[in-house]
C-alpha cells in the first residue's frame, strides 16, 4: 500500500513540476527572474530524485510564491528605479 502511495506522490510531484515549468516560462518577468526561477525549479527536481516528499514541499512553496507574485530579484538589475 506503502508504494502505491509513494507512485500517486511521484505523479502529482511530476505533474505540478511540468506546471510549474509552464508557468514560468510564460511569465512576464525579465529573464534573470525567469532564469532564477528556473533554477529553483532544476533544484526541486533534483531532490525528488532523492527525497520526494520534501521536493513537494518546496514545488508548493515556489507555487505559492508564483500564485502571489513574490519572485526573485533580477540579478542583472543594478538596483535602481
Amino acid at each position: 500500500m506503502e508504494r502505491d502511495g509513494q507512485l500517486e506522490l511521484y505523479g502529482l510531484v511530476a505533474a505540478r513540476l511540468k506546471e510549474a515549468h509552464t508557468r514560468v516560462r510564460t511569465l512576464q518577468v525579465p529573464e534573470g527572474v525567469r532564469m532564477a526561477l528556473s533554477r529553483k525549479l532544476l533544484v526541486i527536481t533534483s531532490a525528488a530524485k532523492h527525497d520526494l516528499a520534501d521536493a513537494a514541499r518546496r514545488l508548493e512553496r515556489l507555487m505559492n510564491d508564483l500564485d502571489e507574485g513574490r519572485f526573485p530579484e533580477d540579478p542583472d538589475s543594478d538596483g535602481s528605479p
